[in-house]
C-alpha cells in the first residue's frame, strides 16, 4: 500500500471513519497505532518487530533519562549527587543513541562498509559478502526517519523536556502512518500537545486536507513520474547521451526529486489534517533560493532542523570562530550525505554541499568586510547569486541520482562538448518520449515559471485560494492525475532513503 493508490484511499477513508466514530482519547490512539501497524505491514511486515522494538527501547530509555531524583539527601551532598545523576543520564543517552545508530548501521550500511573495506584491503571475499547481503537483504523502510525521531526524543528529554509515561501516546506518535515512511521528521512533544487538544476538523480544515492530497497527486503522478521517464532513459544511457541530453536530465531530475518528495509530504500532511493533526512543512520553494544556506532553510526543512539542533549546535555551531564554523558545516553535510544512502556518491554529494556552505560563509564574511552587500542585494547580484546556487544544487544531484562514482564521473565528464548518438536521440525522443529536446526544455522552464508565480502569489501578494475554489478543484486535480499518470507509477524516491 502506497500513497495515491486505490488501496490507500480505501484505507484512509476506513481509518478516518473509525477514528472519528470512536469516543475518548485512548480509543483514538489505539486506532492510530493499529492503522500504523497495518500500513507498515502492507509494505514490509518482516521488519515490523524491529520498528516496534525500537519504539519500546526509546520509550523506556526516555523514562530512565527523564526520571527525577527522589533521594533524600542533605544540602551538602546535593551538588555531588546531582553530578552523579547527570553523568548517569548522559550515559543512558549515549547508550540509547548508540543502540539506535548500531541498528541503523547494521541494517543499512553493512554492505557498503564491507565493500569499502574489501576494496581497500583487496579482499574479494568481503566484496562478495557485501554483494550477497545487498542482493538478498532489503533495508527496512523508514529506518532512517524512524531513527532520527528516536534520537531527537532522547536528546530532548535529556535537555529537560518531560519524558512521557504513556506508552500508547508514544506508540501513536512513532506509528502515525502519514509520516511513518518518509517523514516529515516530527518531534514528539509538539505532536503530543496536538493529541491533548485534538478536535474534529472543521470544514475548512477538511478542504485543506483534501487540497493537499490533490496537490500531492498532481506533483507526483502528473509531473514527477513523467519527468522520471525521461530521466531514467537518459541517465540509463550516459555513454550514448550528449551534453545537451545530460543537462536536460540533470534539470529534469532536480525537478522530479522536488516534486516527488514534496508531493509525498503534501499527501502526508493532507492525510494528517483529516485526522486533526498538523505536520510540519518540509519545503518552501527551495529552487528560488539565492544562496546555499537559504536553500537548506527551504529544502527538507525538518531534516535541516534536525541537523542544526542535534548535530550543528552541539558541535559548537557558529560560536567558536569562522574556521570552526566551516568545519562544523562540513561535518553536518557529510552526515546528511551518509544518511541519504550507503554509497560514495551520497558522501560526495554531502561534501559538495558542505563546501558550498563553507564558501558561502567565507564569501559572506568577505562581503561584510569589503562592503559588497549592496551588490548582492541589487537585481544583477540577486540573479547571479540565484544562478550560481542552482547550478551547484542541480549539478550535485548527479551524484544523488548516480551514487556509483564510475557512473556519476562519466556523466560529469560528458556534460561539456559531447555529441549524442543519433540512434540514441531517435530511440529516446522520437520513439519513446515522442517529444524533442526543445519542447522538453520548454516544459522544464514552464515548471520553473509556475513555481515563481506561485511564490509571488503566496509570499509576495499574500493571496490564497478560497476554500470553495479549492473544493471545486480537488476532483479535477485528482481526475487529471489519475487520467494522465504513467501506466506504471514508480515508488516515491525517498522510500530508498
Amino acid at each position: 500500500m502506497t500513497f495515491l493508490s486505490i488501496i490507500y484511499g480505501i484505507f484512509l477513508l476506513s481509518t478516518l471513519g473509525i477514528f472519528w466514530s470512536v469516543e475518548g482519547r485512548s480509543l483514538r490512539l489505539w486506532v492510530i497505532v493499529i492503522a500504523g501497524v497495518v500500513f507498515y505491514s502492507s509494505l514490509q511486515i518482516q521488519y515490523l518487530p524491529l520498528m516496534l522494538g525500537m519504539t519500546v527501547l526509546t520509550f523506556f530509555l526516555g523514562k530512565a533519562i527523564g526520571a527525577p531524583m527522589n533521594w533524600r539527601i542533605s544540602n551538602e551532598d546535593w551538588q555531588y549527587v546531582q553530578q552523579d545523576w547527570d553523568r548517569r543520564r548522559l550515559k543512558l543517552l549515549w547508550v540509547g543513541v548508540s543502540l539506535i545508530l548500531l541498528l541503523l548501521l547494521g541494517f543499512k550500511y553493512v554492505p557498503f562498509l564491507l565493500e569499502t573495506i574489501g576494496w581497500v584491503a583487496q579482499q574479494d571475499s568481503l566484496v562478495q559478502s557485501a554483494d550477497w547481503i545487498h542482493s538478498n537483504l532489503l533495508a527496512p523502510l523508514a529506518i532512517s526517519f524512524f531513527s532520527f525521531e528516536c534520537i531527537a526524543y532522547l536528546v530532548d528529554v535529556y535537555r529537560g523536556a518531560p519524558a512521557t509515561h504513556d506508552f500508547l501516546k508514544f506508540s501513536a506518535y512513532k506509528l502515525f502512518f502519514p509520516k511513518l515512511i518518509s517523514g516529515p521528521v516530527t518531534r514528539f512533544h509538539p505532536f503530543a500537545s496536538q493529541i491533548q487538544t485534538l478536535k474534529s476538523p472543521v470544514s475548512t480544515q477538511i478542504v485543506e486536507g483534501l487540497w493537499l492530497i490533490a496537490c500531492g497527486a498532481v506533483k507526483k503522478l502528473l509531473l514527477a513520474d513523467h519527468l522520471g521517464t525521461a530521466v531514467n532513459l537518459i541517465f540509463g544511457n550516459v555513454e550514448r547521451a550528449g551534453s545537451a541530453d545530460l543537462w536536460l536530465a540533470v534539470v529534469a531530475y532536480g525537478l522530479q526529486l522536488y516534486l516527488d518528495f514534496s508531493g509525498y509530504v503534501d499527501v502526508a500532511r493532507g492525510s494528517a489534517l483529516l485526522m486533526g493533526f498538523d505536520l510540519p512543512h518540509n519545503f518552501n520553494f527551495p529552487y528560488l533560493s539565492t544562496n546555499i544556506a537559504d536553500f537548506w532553510r527551504r529544502w527538507h526543512m525538518t531534516l535541516g532542523d534536525w541537523l542544526r539542533n542535534y548535530l550543528y549546535f552541539p558541535l559548537g555551531g557558529s560560536r567558536q570562530g569562522l574556521w570552526r564554523t566551516c568545519l562544523n558545516l562540513m561535518i553536518i553535510m557529510l552526515v546528511a550525505g551518509v544518511w541519504h544512502g550507503a554509497a560514495w556518491g551520497f558522501i560526495v554529494w554531502g561534501g559538495l554541499h558542505g563546501l558550498a556552505l563553507v564558501t558561502h560563509r567565507l564569501t559572506d564574511a568577505l562581503s561584510q568586510r569589503w562592503n559588497l552587500q549592496v551588490f548582492w542585494r541589487s537585481l544583477p547580484g540577486v540573479l547571479l547569486a540565484w544562478a550560481m546556487t542552482q547550478m551547484m544544487v542541480f549539478t550535485s544531484w548527479i551524484f544523488f541520482r548516480l551514487p556509483n562514482l564510475k557512473d556519476s564521473g562519466l556523466a560529469i565528464q560528458r556534460l561539456w562538448g559531447q555529441a549524442g548518438d543519433i540512434q540514441f536521440a531517435q530511440k529516446i525522443y522520437v520513439e519513446t518520449l515522442q517529444i524533442d529536446r526543445f519542447h522538453i526544455a520548454l516544459l522544464l522552464g514552464m515548471i520553473f515559471v509556475g513555481m515563481a508565480i506561485a511564490y509571488a502569489i503566496h509570499r509576495g501578494l499574500k493571496l490564497h485560494l478560497n476554500w470553495i475554489v479549492k473544493l471545486l478543484l480537488v476532483p479535477i486535480c485528482l481526475f487529471a492525475a489519475w487520467l494522465l499518470a504513467p501506466n506504471e507509477a514508480p515508488p516515491y524516491i525517498y522510500f530508498d532513503f
